[in-house]
């Protein structure tokens, strides 16, 4: 309807959230800061046989450098933005009809809460969350529309605790590898419920 078909992703990775709108959509504009990202995401663009392009560095900082586009899309990226009113601004600013932004409902870490609990006596915050951030958004004047679904937790698919999974939580904890076979026992009895993900879109 009037538009070019061009879908702008902020903090694109490889192209999760934008690749699947190809068709409708014929032109993608990746920014990501990180340059390995934006090789996988020029490469996908590539073999779909779309116009693609890609802007490195952090948003809204790069922001001059990234065209209008009919679409703007960011998943799972809010909860690394330190001040959201500039990033969400820019956002919007790129967009002539939508913006939509996904998140899970809490901090994808959140779920370490009882591990922090369990192993340093720590109690970690409940917020914010991604209905915070929708107030935050409604707060600057936008009219932001809030969907909410369930996701099923990949490790919880997977069925067993990995050596990578034990590393890494390990890691994030700041606990030494002697501590590993805890850690791969607080994962084990871990429950791994459906993630509760958050849309939030509104109109440019």
């Amino acid at each position: 309807h009037g538009g070019d078909g061009s879908v702008l992703d902020v903090g694109c990775g490889g192209g999760r959230a934008s690749l699947p709108l190809v068709p409708p959509a014929r032109r993608l504009v990746g920014a990501d800061h990180q340059h390995g990202m934006l090789e996988m995401f020029a490469a996908e663009t590539a073999a779909r046989g779309i116009a693609g392009r890609t802007v490195l560095g952090d948003w809204p900082e790069v922001a001059a450098q990234v065209p209008m586009c009919d679409v703007v899309v960011c998943h799972h990226v809010l909860f690394n933005v330190a001040d959201l009113v500039p990033f969400v601004a820019a956002l919007t600013e790129h967009a002539r009809r939508r913006v939509v932004v996904e998140i899970p409902m809490q901090h994808p870490l959140a779920n370490l809460s009882a591990a922090w609990k369990q192993f340093w006596d720590l109690d970690r915050p409940t917020g914010p969350t991604a209905l915070d951030a929708a107030a935050v958004l409604r707060e600057m004047g936008l009219a932001v529309n809030v969907e909410e679904f369930d996701q099923a937790d990949p490790k919880a698919l997977r069925g067993e605790v990995t050596d990578r999974d034990v590393e890494h939580t390990r890691v994030r904890l700041c606990l030494t590898a002697h501590r590993d076979p805890e850690v791969r026992a607080f994962l084990e009895q871990l429950p791994r419920p459906p993630r509760r993900v958050v849309t939030l879109w509104w109109d440019a």
